[in-house]
């Protein structure tokens, strides 16, 4: 996708033309949790100025999101707010949406192969501050560094917070998200009489930092243009190239 140079926000809370996306100054400052915010990236400042005039001269009963690199977070977020759902006891007392989380996570993991040297990518947006973290393996699996990227980017945070995470890994979103994973630690990690619930170190663990914290778990889409998706896949990639990475001592065990 190629990189858009302005932005104009013709709802948010300045609307106007802007040159930078990430900062104080920058458009994604003027939208970010701003209920129903229409906005659009160009690339010159003459294209955007033409639609924000355009745009402003048209006055139309429904209001309309316009379509950016980041709307796969916006369409989350109006679908969680209009059907709120419960996550499951013990993690949170209500689903939580974007507008309401104090901290944004995006969290990705992969493995050259699999199992194989594998590494994984987080974003986290904290406090107006945006950061990155990174890391990785000799030998582990997809699974592995999915839920790992998930609970570095929690174990991250320095306080309390009401937190979402946007994961591509339906296996760390279901798990999470429909109760699956403090089943299995109640049934003392067993999926049923027959199978054993995998990687119970890194369920384990996602479970205990979810007690510190109120966090709803989201799926987006892997690969779809959502450009800190890509940024976290980007970092896990990096990380499975390393020659130095260190051993997954909890990889094999049960």
């Amino acid at each position: 996708m190629a990189k858009n140079k302005s932005y104009a926000v013709r709802k948010g809370r300045k609307p106007g033309i802007y040159d930078e996306w990430f900062g104080a100054l920058g458009a994604e400052a003027q939208i970010k949790g701003f209920p129903g915010a229409v906005y659009k990236g160009f690339a010159s400042r003459g294209e955007a100025e033409a639609w924000l005039d355009k745009r402003s001269a048209k006055t139309t009963g429904k209001q309309q999101i316009i379509p950016f690199p980041l709307v796969e977070k916006t369409v989350t977020q109006k679908k969680a707010s209009r059907r709120p759902k419960p996550v499951m006891d013990g993690l949170a007392h209500h689903r939580t949406t974007e507008t309401e989380a104090d901290v944004v996570i995006y969290a990705d993991g992969g493995c050259s192969r699999n199992p194989g040297a594998g590494g994984y990518g987080v974003v986290v947006f904290e406090g107006g501050i945006r950061s990155e973290l990174s890391g990785g393996f000799a030998r582990t699996t997809n699974n592995r560094m999915e839920l790992t990227a998930c609970i570095k980017g929690l174990e991250s945070l320095a306080r309390t917070s009401s937190v979402i995470v946007y994961s591509d890994s339906q296996y760390v979103v279901n798990g999470m998200e429909k109760g699956w994973a403090r089943r299995w630690k109640m049934n003392d990690w067993k999926r049923n009489k027959d199978e054993i619930a995998e990687n119970s170190d890194l369920w384990s663990r996602l479970l205990d930092i979810c007690e510190k914290h109120t966090v709803s778990f989201s799926w987006v889409r892997g690969h779809d243009g959502n450009q800190e998706n890509e940024r976290c896949d980007a970092l896990a990639v990096e990380q499975t190239q390393r020659d130095d990475l260190p051993p997954d001592h909890g990889y094999g065990k049960k």
